[in-house]
């Protein structure tokens, strides 16, 4: 088992999704009470990391964040950042390609909620405000705690995108997906298969949650 890697992961998904959340929460509530204008091709564009190969997603965010674009240049020249082979443009890449497992779920989530209620409280004097935090959330919470397990999820196995855009760099981003792809390069199945198992429970854990609370939603 490699420690360092599944520290790496555990970290990268925690920090990925701490800060996707807020946005997809605001982005999964808009969509879901506004008629926007040019709204399909607003959630086309939000989906594109569902059918794309994580490899295309890695390769624009390299070519994009790299020195050699003006604003990687900019970063590094300025703020002395260098996103490409390092854990921060990790996190970068997991919070993009990740939208869509964070803002369907809220979305739907919202969705789901009788606009009667909202209504209802807006008649009895329940400020935006306070109809968000007092009968939004708590209905929605649902989508909001699946949103969390399956982008966490998702990052912690996540694969072409990592290596495109941080390499094999122990320590930095040389995440638990990409050690077991180099414990197989190097014909050691016994610590692939312990570390891919890992993921596999994990996964079975996350699926299991994530129909749990697809039912709540439903149900409401």
């Amino acid at each position: 088992m490699d420690w360092v890697a599944l520290w790496l992961s555990g970290k990268l998904a925690l920090v990925s999704v701490l800060i996707l959340l807020p946005l997809a929460l605001w982005l999964g509530r808009t969509l879901a009470y506004r008629q926007l204008f040019g709204k399909a091709w607003l959630e086309a564009l939000i989906m594109i990391p569902l059918v794309l190969p994580p490899t295309v997603v890695g390769y624009y965010l390299l070519v994009g964040l790299g020195r050699e674009s003006w604003l990687g240049a900019m970063l590094e020249r300025y703020l002395d950042i260098q996103l490409v082979f390092h854990f921060s443009g990790l996190v970068i890449a997991s919070i993009i390609i990740n939208i869509p497992f964070a803002v369907q779920p809220i979305q739907r989530a919202f969705e789901a909620i009788p606009a009667e209620l909202r209504d209802a409280a807006a008649c009895c004097g329940m400020s935006r405000w306070r109809i968000f935090w007092r009968l939004e959330l708590p209905l929605a919470w649902p989508g909001i705690l699946t949103a969390f397990v399956l982008s966490f999820s998702h990052v912690l196995g996540e694969f072409g995108v990592v290596l495109m855009m941080g390499g094999a760099i122990a320590g930095e981003t040389k995440t638990l997906s990409i050690a077991i792809y180099d414990r197989v390069q190097d014909l050691d199945y016994d610590a692939a298969g312990v570390m891919s198992m890992l993921l596999v429970l994990f996964a079975m854990v996350t699926l299991a949650i994530t129909s749990a609370m697809s039912r709540r939603v439903v149900r409401q």
